[in-house]
């Protein structure tokens, strides 16, 4: 008996068998949370160190924690490599986490101090971590094929405006309209305060009113198309790209949102089993007793 659970211990921890128990770990949900829990952690001792007075006073804590957070970081970072060996590079997480990790053991003395107060980039791993957020970066990387397509219709509306205001208001010998208009990257730049509504009335609209009284037929429809409209395409493009995301995530774990079984559905199936297995019971006691 004994030699049989020795020989069967051997087994499970034989060299494949390691390998897959410890990705199974790092993977697990227990060791994700206390990741990211040190990585909450790290960003807000990160934080409390550009503080001079908590810094001078609880200095020597930061450090220890931060430098104990790092060594974590590492054994996870090490324990990933072991478990996956070169298959840790194909993931895209994976290599901006070893990345972060080796800044922060850079020298902390000269050009190195930049670099390695990156390491509070690595709480952008939480949006591997949480599906919520995770959701959220796939619709940006959908919606991106349509975004440009509005960037280029906006650019091409920048562009025509641009050049009209040139011509019309730029030719004007006032200084404002020189300096607004002057240029078409002048121009450019006007109408984009103009769009971000910065201003727009009092800065730039009504003086120009002054020299141009029927300029505000040329501003308002400008303001309705680039920042109404447009802002509208752009929020459009982005839900219609979140239910895309979660539609092809639901696909990717294999789950039917119509045929999907409810908790009363499991309930009623449970109590349908039960009352087969009576009836089943009840006829299997008849036949012993004939």
């Amino acid at each position: 008996m004994f030699r049989q659970n020795f020989e069967s211990v051997l087994c499970f921890m034989s060299y494949p068998n390691r390998r897959k128990m410890i990705a199974l770990l790092i993977e697990g949900k227990v060791a994700t949370t206390l990741i990211t829990i040190l990585i909450l952690v790290n960003a807000i001792t990160l934080g409390l160190e550009t503080d001079p007075e908590i810094a001078s006073e609880f200095g020597s804590i930061l450090a220890w924690c931060d430098r104990a957070i790092l060594v974590v970081f590492s054994l996870e970072i090490a324990l990933k490599f072991y478990a996956y060996r070169f298959a840790f590079f194909r993931s895209g997480w994976n290599i901006f986490d070893f990345s972060i990790v080796f800044i922060a053991w850079l020298p902390t003395s000269g050009a190195f101090t930049v670099l390695r107060t990156l390491r509070i980039l690595r709480i952008l791993r939480l949006i591997s971590v949480v599906p919520q957020m995770r959701r959220v970066v796939s619709a940006i990387g959908y919606s991106i094929p349509g975004m440009v397509s509005v960037v280029g219709v906006l650019g091409l509306i920048f562009y025509v405006a641009a050049v009209l205001a040139t011509k019309i208001f730029g030719a004007h010998p006032d200084q404002n309209m020189q300096e607004w208009f002057g240029t078409i990257s002048a121009s450019a730049y006007t109408l984009f305060q103009i769009m971000t509504l910065e201003s727009w009335s009092m800065g730039v609209v009504r003086p120009t009113m002054d020299l141009f009284p029927w300029a505000w037929a040329f501003f308002l429809p400008f303001i309705i198309i680039t920042s109404f409209a447009v802002l509208n395409f752009f929020i459009g493009i982005i839900v219609d790209s979140m239910q895309t995301a979660q539609k092809l995530e639901v696909e990717a774990l294999g789950i039917d949102e119509e045929g999907q079984l409810t908790k009363r559905d499991l309930i009623e199936l449970g109590n349908k089993i039960d009352k087969l297995a009576n009836q089943l019971e009840k006829i299997k006691k008849i036949q012993d007793r004939s």
